[in-house]
């Protein structure tokens, strides 16, 4: 569909603008790990061009690595651990060191709720699953305790919310947390009322909360 003047719609072109960025950014990423070495030069032209694509620097994936690296330059110098840590990010967040693939390799098709329910934490179970590229799996178990929910080491009967991490996800089938996964889906298939959600729509709602609170 059109609008007036022949041209889609502002929406649909600034989704197209979006994807391009995230897939522009993810081919600059793998290329700077091409050699395994994180310098601080490149990491400043991330910054940079974080800086200057801001409609991409809000969205996920871009938005954990912009957080991270303005934390490693907030004074000024990258130290070897704040390389190491931010080395990790990188190759979380593009899957592999590979120059040359498409940004699919974060692409998905796990059988998440749709459209994704309204988060709540307090008083509910989650489960978490799979590696998350917003930190380690303490680290967002942490977030929703601080919330007042519960956690599960797997999806029982108890479960409101199994959250699966984003990274890899596109082979969750042929992974050890794909058993967390398939038991959450046969658990919904005979009604009981457990969600599965993405690493994105949680952090989504966990930021918005954070912020708020």
């Amino acid at each position: 569909m059109k609008d007036e003047h022949g041209q889609p719609p502002s929406r649909f072109s600034q989704s197209r603008l979006s994807d391009r960025g995230i897939d522009e950014l993810i081919g600059l990423c793998r290329g700077i790990l091409a050699d395994g070495v994180l310098a601080e030069a490149e990491v400043r032209f991330l910054a940079d061009w974080l800086d200057r694509h801001r409609h991409i620097a809000d969205q996920w994936p871009a938005v954990v690595l912009y957080k991270r690296i303005q934390e490693v330059l907030a004074d000024g110098v990258m130290d070897s651990d704040e390389e190491r840590d931010l080395l990790a990010t990188l190759l979380d967040l593009t899957g592999a060191p590979i120059v040359g693939e498409s940004a699919a390799g974060m692409s998905t098709a796990l059988p998440l709720d749709v459209p994704p329910p309204t988060l709540t934490f307090d008083g509910w179970a989650y489960c978490f699953t799979g590696k998350f590229a917003c930190g380690t799996r303490n680290q967002v178990q942490q977030v929703v305790r601080s919330l007042g929910a519960k956690i599960c080491t797997a999806p029982t009967l108890k479960t409101n919310i199994v959250v699966i991490g984003s990274i890899g996800s596109r082979d969750w089938i042929h992974s050890t947390h794909g058993r967390k996964i398939e038991s959450a889906v046969a658990m919904r298939e005979r009604g009981h009322p457990i969600a599965l959600v993405g690493e994105e729509h949680w952090y989504e709602t966990v930021s918005r909360l954070t912020l708020n609170g």
